[in-house]
């Protein structure tokens, strides 16, 4: 089988290193890839918004299946192109078409699709422009901190929490009638702050069927102690020690089952992966947000624990018999600890050269933002590279990766020493 997988960050680097270990696999394709998937397979220079250019690419290659890993391009509609061609409408497309990809390509949304089917989650309420007025006078109704998210996606950077109601008010000014987000703001989503503790849960889907894949918890803040801005994720751990199977059973039975069930209620057809991002309030499981991909960094935290051949269950999705496919985990512990720029998330340099991989020998290194120029490998983005152990148990993991990440050299480098260390 022939498989082309659509990204270049850490996440398209897992998928790449997983897919390639199946006996299906005949030949790897990823577009565009980065300086590392080229070790599992041929990296081809298509932005991963060019439907035309890969559909060429597609048919000219003799591709077998698709596997989107951002956002993106299944909010932008690729399985829809796929779908109303002729000529590729029998390849199948791992991901979400276009209505179902709305899930994370609107939070108003996704919001009313949770409480239409009582999948728990914050009260909310939605404004724009027509009713901006009562949005600020709503504002003075509700409890601190305040959450603001944006509607659309906005890179990462689209939800808020305010401390203030004058400040919240500003804001949700500055989100709608200054265009904060550009049109990912037109629509603000103004949501009740739940306190608790963050983690993630995958689940794969056919749209009937299901598989729960390992949870996560990733760490979003750049400073140690959970301190300073925001980022894509500096690190992630699988399994979720305070996860254990009656968190597990509640999130399946509350959250899981009913959005499948909802999916197919209303009529939304649904293949691919759905990440649960969820809020463990005094042991009570509440959905924060829906992506209709795999994360990043925690994807490279979970692929590695899965035992199964990655592509048969792919198969099971796109031929809609995944319920009798085999799936295993493995009981080790992962942790990844992701290697960034010096200044990110603000300014940063890129074409630093990147030295000493070769001599990581117990974790596994993935790439995320890397090309490659001269016959060396460099620097190409905020989040650089993602470094991954298994280990039998969380701290052996922590020691393992922390020193694998120290390992690796590029001028500024910067990564946290302290991911999971909140959970021992």
């Amino acid at each position: 089988m022939n498989i082309l997988i659509i990204g270049s960050g850490g996440r398209e680097s897992a998928f790449a290193y997983k897919i390639a270990k199946s006996p299906k696999l005949t030949q790897l394709y990823i577009a565009p890839g980065n300086a590392g998937t080229g070790q599992y397979g041929q990296n081809v220079a298509l932005k991963v918004t060019d439907f035309e250019g890969i559909a060429d690419f597609v048919l000219a290659n003799d591709v077998h299946m698709v596997v989107v890993g951002p956002e993106e391009p299944l909010v932008k509609g690729i399985h829809d192109y796929f779908l109303a061609r002729e000529d590729l409408n029998h390849i199948p497309v791992i991901g979400p078409q276009q209505q179902g990809a709305q899930l994370e390509g609107s939070k108003d949304f996704s919001k009313e699709f949770m409480f239409r089917h009582n999948i728990p989650t914050a009260a909310y309420q939605s404004f724009d422009q027509s009713n901006l007025e009562e949005g600020i006078a709503y504002l003075e109704t509700q409890k601190l901190p305040i959450v603001l998210k944006a509607d659309g996606l906005a890179a990462g950077k689209g939800v808020l929490i305010c401390e203030t109601i004058a400040d919240a008010q500003d804001e949700l000014r500055a989100m709608i009638a200054d265009a904060k987000f550009g049109d990912a703001s037109s629509v603000v989503v103004v949501e009740e702050f739940l306190k608790g503790i963050e983690l993630s849960v995958f689940v794969l889907t056919d749209g009937d069927s299901y598989k729960v894949l390992p949870s996560a918890k990733d760490y979003k803040r750049i400073g140690e102690g959970d301190t300073g801005l925001n980022t894509g994720g500096m690190g992630s751990i699988s399994p979720v020690p305070f996860a254990d199977d009656t968190f597990l059973n509640k999130v399946e039975e509350r959250i899981i089952k009913p959005t499948v069930d909802g999916l197919k209620k209303d009529g939304i057809p649904y293949k691919g992966f759905i990440f649960i991002g969820l809020m463990n309030v005094e042991g009570e499981p509440y959905v924060i947000e829906y992506n209709v991909r795999m994360g990043d960094p925690e994807t490279e935290s979970v692929l590695p624990r899965i035992e199964s051949d990655l592509v048969d269950l792919l198969e099971g999705v796109a031929k809609g018999d995944l319920e009798n496919r085999s799936y295993t985990v493995s009981p080790k512990t992962a942790v990844t600890v992701m290697l960034v720029s010096g200044g990110y998330p603000g300014d940063y340099e890129s074409g630093k050269e990147i030295n000493n991989i070769e001599n990581v020998e117990d974790s596994i290194v993935f790439h995320a933002g890397t090309k490659e120029v001269d016959g060396k490998v460099v620097t190409a983005g905020g989040r650089v590279i993602a470094v991954t152990t298994l280990q039998d148990n969380l701290f052996e993991a922590l020691q393992q990766a922390t020193a694998d990440a120290g390992r690796i050299f590029f001028e500024r480098k910067y990564f946290r020493r302290d991911i999971g260390f909140d959970l021992i």
